[in-house]
């Protein structure tokens, strides 16, 4: 039996816990129908025990994390929440002394959401690449430059450490946990009872970089933005884009900067990418999707893509089409 642990504590994030625990117990119910037992144990953990309020005002009754033995744990995740409550528990000092030994004879550990500040303030994730909510990823590269946060992913496999963007991301990473440890089928029955994507892989971003930019509240750049979304194919250098928004090429990429957090060329070339993956997980040809994108011959698509993803896009669609 695979035990799996959700550290919790008051005003956690109740979907944190219970989405991913869903899926845990909607693997163990899929085997069920097929003769096999039950993979999966899950259970609450708390400093203290007893019942725990979530952030929602539905309560939940735990363990005491004190009563876990090291090794007790195959899969130990911690759950996030708002500012206050997570601030809260990252003093605890129950929780800070249980923790290290926890995930360090689990087989993989990590985090929902937010969740991660609390492995970081233990030291537990420097040196590895992470994902958190959009929200919190700055703040957590702010506080730990140790630790490597990917902005433009759903989760994240580092080893071991298993962590998960905002909220719904940590039923995609739960999913892909099962699909490790029992297969693809499996998995694809849990999603197809809990009418799930069937499969919403980590390199998804959290958002397109289109909406990103254009989030930044009352962007001066709105027009330009969506028109490069829908001329990718186009010139997007820095002395087309400054002509087209009237401005000189050293004003532009000023100002560009600031509205965005991007510069151009970089903007730019994350919307082709992030544009090159969708097409070419329905399957379309390299040729096809360079040129589309605008970034033609095949061969310059690969570099760019492979620099960013550090995988092949020919790799990438013959792992992706028809998911």
């Amino acid at each position: 039996m695979h035990r799996v642990a959700f550290l919790v504590y008051t005003g956690f994030e109740l979907l944190d816990m219970s989405g991913p625990a869903a899926v845990f117990t909607g693997a163990n119910r899929a085997l069920g129908q097929h003769g096999r037992p039950s993979a999966y144990a899950v259970a609450l953990v708390s400093a203290a025990g007893g019942t725990v309020e979530s952030s929602s005002g539905i309560a939940v009754e735990t363990r005491p994390v004190t009563e876990v033995r090291s090794g007790d744990v195959q899969t130990m995740l911690v759950a996030g929440a708002e500012r206050g409550p997570l601030l809260a528990a990252v003093a605890d000092p129950v929780l800070r002394a249980a923790l290290p030994g926890l995930t360090a004879k689990a087989e993989r550990f990590g985090s929902v959401c937010s969740g991660g500040f609390m492995l970081a303030a233990l030291g537990l994730l420097d040196g590895c690449r992470v994902a958190t909510h959009w929200d919190s990823c700055a703040p957590l590269a702010r506080a730990f430059p140790a630790v490597t946060v990917d902005p433009d992913a759903l989760y994240v496999v580092d080893g071991r450490l298993w962590t998960s963007a905002g909220v719904t991301t940590g039923i995609d990473m739960a999913r892909a946990m099962i699909a490790r440890d029992l297969g693809a089928a499996i998995a694809g029955e849990v999603a197809k009872r809990l009418i799930l994507y069937a499969r919403r892989p980590g390199y998804q971003s959290q958002f397109s970089p289109v909406l990103q930019a254009q989030v930044r509240g009352e962007s001066p750049f709105a027009d330009l933005i969506g028109w490069i979304e829908a001329n990718l194919d186009a010139p997007l250098d820095v002395p087309s884009l400054a002509s087209r928004a009237g401005l000189s090429e050293r004003t532009f990429h000023r100002r560009f900067v600031a509205a965005t957090g991007q510069t151009p060329a970089r903007f730019v070339e994350t919307a082709r990418l992030d544009a090159a993956r969708m097409l070419l997980s329905r399957g379309l040809s390299l040729k096809s999707v360079a040129a589309q994108v605008g970034l033609f011959p095949a061969t310059r698509l690969s570099d760019a893509f492979e620099r960013r993803f550090g995988v092949s896009p020919r790799l990438f669609r013959d792992m992706h089409a028809g998911m």
